[in-house]
């Protein structure tokens, strides 16, 4: 897979925080809950990698966009 980037989006009152990986062109690839992670990562090849993109998910602050390097 090329370049990954990925957005943590805060969630306001019923509305849960999300997580957006795009691709190098910011295309949206996938889009998740934080705590639903495991079928959009399936979809997009990375299910393997889900505990590493978790631990970065944890350490993200809400609306940066940092790439994805695993």
């Amino acid at each position: 897979m090329d370049d990954v980037y990925i957005i943590k989006v805060k969630g306001v009152a019923k509305i849960p925080d999300y997580v957006q990986l795009r691709d190098e062109e910011f295309t949206l690839l996938a889009y998740f809950r934080v705590d639903r992670p495991d079928k959009a990562l399936d979809k997009v090849g990375l299910g393997e990698k889900a505990a590493q993109i978790m631990e970065i998910i944890t350490d993200l602050p809400f609306g940066k966009i940092q790439k994805l390097d695993i």
